[in-house]
């Protein structure tokens, strides 16, 4: 393993850690700031001079860069935080951008911290003391925010609540400025980058998901889930080549269900503009252990798969850039 494996903050079933600072891998760059961690980076990127591919690889809940005072709020700081990261997620993406060229982001900030793929109309506002705005606002009663895991996680299935206490409108501020904004402001500078020299550009959000249970007549359930917000952030022709790559490994892929996309690509994809996006949910079980905790003996294949799918639709994406799709949408 590299440095920047053994350096990672590894979170222990049960407990967490305070966190040591990762190294960084070669050619990433540290952005934002972590509040409470004394100067530890939100999340690190890399941003070529010249882009081999028009992809950027991002992975926004593999953070686990948890400061110290963070597990104290939690009721159940081990399980609740295990829970809520895509665990390792970040490590496949840095493999893949390096095999492949793409850009790259990947959060360290952790999601209990605050969840980089919903907006802050996500937020329910009961949760903070004192009321930072009104609460009424509809777009706060959202279904992510009603089901306990808006822009600050308050509670998980089987769990309950997450925290001890509301959380000081202060520090919200200070989550939002030190991770949330940056995060987003990186991505969006990549994308444009990307988009200005190739013409278009693929962002693909790497997420994880617990194994789905099987389907109707024990149908085998999906091994990822491919989500597209229903062809509004992707034209078509990148997601069906996703498909076929899927089904020539043999992949077992479903759309859009049960995970169609968030706020990260409602936020940055314009296929009428060429800023095309992905949200990529792979099972847990494909590259953790029986545990779900550590990397597990299907880690290389996995990579594997994602190095194939990766060079696929760069392939696509360039096709498109240089007028395909809109040829073929004008018949």
């Amino acid at each position: 393993m590299t440095s920047f494996d053994t350096g990672l903050h590894l979170f222990q079933l049960g407990q967490v850690q305070d966190h040591v600072a990762p190294n960084l891998a070669d050619g990433l760059l540290p952005g934002g700031e972590i509040p409470g961690s004394g100067g530890l980076p939100a999340f690190s990127f890399q941003q070529s001079s010249v882009s081999p591919i028009p992809v950027l690889v991002a992975a926004p809940h593999g953070g686990r860069s948890y400061p110290p005072g963070l597990s104290a709020r939690m009721r159940n700081p081990g399980p609740s935080g295990l829970r809520l990261e895509d665990r390792y997620a970040d490590l496949l993406a840095l493999r893949l951008a390096q095999a492949t060229g793409a850009e790259l982001v990947i959060a360290h900030a952790p999601r209990a911290m605050i969840d980089l793929n919903r907006s802050l109309d996500d937020m329910d506002w009961t949760m903070i003391e004192p009321p930072a705005r009104d609460a009424g606002n509809t777009r706060s009663e959202s279904r992510r925010m009603r089901g306990g895991l808006g822009l600050i996680p308050r509670r998980l299935a089987g769990l309950g609540e997450i925290w001890k206490a509301p959380l000081p409108a202060a520090e919200l501020e200070l989550r939002m400025q030190g991770i949330h904004r940056p995060y987003h402001e990186r991505l969006q500078a990549i994308l444009a980058t990307l988009q200005r020299r190739w013409g278009a550009a693929l962002l693909i959000d790497l997420h994880s998901m617990p194994p789905l249970v099987p389907g109707a007549a024990n149908r085998t359930p999906a091994q990822v889930v491919l989500g597209d917000r229903f062809g509004a952030s992707c034209v078509g022709t990148i997601a069906a080549a996703a498909f076929d790559e899927f089904a020539m490994q043999g992949i077992h892929a479903a759309h859009n269900r049960p995970y169609a996309g968030g706020y990260v690509l409602e936020r940055h994809c314009n296929p009428s503009n060429g800023l095309h996006g992905l949200q990529l949910e792979l099972c847990r079980s494909l590259y953790l252990d029986a545990q779900l905790v550590e990397p597990g003996h299907g880690f290389d294949a996995t990579l594997a798969m994602l190095i194939r799918l990766v060079r696929r639709l760069a392939d696509e994406v360039a096709v498109t850039a240089r007028g395909g799709v809109s040829a073929l949408a004008a018949e």
